[in-house]
């Protein structure tokens, strides 16, 4: 035979109250989610997930930077990439006068109107070359200085360095975006600059075999800058290519911090007004179970 325990008037109204204080306190932590839209508000609501939540933002952090760096550098690469175009146009331009001065009969006139022009092509390739970005010369590497190159008594001189820029695009993925200049211009004394200034003087002296020996050169400096800029090209693809991948990681990982952080509000919407029908049918009992006085019970 079972046992019948007593059940006091105590018990009954301390267990109500304690159910109704559940009741609303759940009703009010399914209010806070719709008020913020986040399931997550504070640590000791799921610490496994707020420990998630802490590892996506950092990975996010990580890929946006990432952007950020692979936009920097394809800044960088668009500035060198039109620097040689333009500097490839002269150098082929340079060319077609010194071969105007050879195929034909060229007076002294015309062949100081040609070095004349030559001269104007060597001052915009000096320009080209000391292009900035950012207020930093794209050959100049990593120099502080304002110019690649510079020019004293006539002579066009590297001013930077050989140290690459470098920028993070992935996780251990470094891509150099700069170019020395000797690398696309040539080294001190055997420069595309040095061989405009030959021409120039060769053309104005009448001596057509130095006016061959300068064309020789720019065909090389020519093709020196076009493997450069085509160089430039590639990286600037695989630099794209990079941040494209960042943005989609980090548009995956922001979908991932969702789905642990915010409310479903629809499904929240609907567990607020059940929450509501509870806590309205607690209330109502609990008013029953505390409504008795002393003289209803000894009654």
């Amino acid at each position: 035979m079972a046992a019948i325990g007593r059940v006091t008037q105590t018990m009954l109204t301390d267990r109500s109250l304690t159910r109704l204080q559940g009741s609303l306190s759940r009703l009010g932590e399914i209010q806070e989610q719709l008020s913020t839209g986040r399931v997550l508000n504070r640590a000791s609501d799921n610490p496994a997930d707020a420990s998630s939540a802490m590892r996506l933002r950092s990975s996010i952090g990580a890929q946006q930077q990432y952007v950020r760096n692979a936009q920097d550098g394809v800044g960088w690469l668009d500035a060198l990439d039109s620097s040689l175009g333009s500097a490839g146009d002269l150098v082929r331009r340079a060319r077609e006068l010194g071969q105007q001065a050879i195929s034909g009969a060229a007076g002294p006139e015309a062949r100081e109107a040609l070095a004349t022009e030559i001269d104007q092509v060597r001052k915009s390739l000096v320009t080209s070359a000391n292009v900035r970005y950012l207020d930093r010369p794209v050959f100049g590497g990593s120099t502080t200085g304002s110019a690649a190159f510079t020019e004293s008594g006539g002579t066009v001189t590297f001013a930077g360095d050989a140290n690459p820029v470098n920028r993070a695009v992935a996780d251990g993925v470094l891509v150099d975006v700069s170019v020395a200049g000797p690398v696309a211009f040539g080294p001190d004394g055997d420069s595309v600059f040095d061989h405009l200034g030959a021409l120039s003087a060769a053309l104005r002296a009448g001596d057509l075999t130095a006016v061959r020996t300068g064309l020789d050169a720019l065909e090389v400096d020519g093709k020196r800058i076009t493997v450069a800029r085509a160089d430039v090209g590639a990286r600037t693809n695989r630099v794209e290519q990079a941040g494209t991948r960042a943005s989609d990681a980090e548009l995956s990982l922001t979908n991932a911090l969702s789905e642990i952080e915010n409310a479903d509000l629809p499904r929240t919407t609907v567990a607020l007004q059940m929450q509501e029908v509870a806590y309205q049918a607690a209330l109502a009992a609990t008013s029953r179970v505390l409504q008795p006085s002393l003289m209803d019970f000894l009654r």
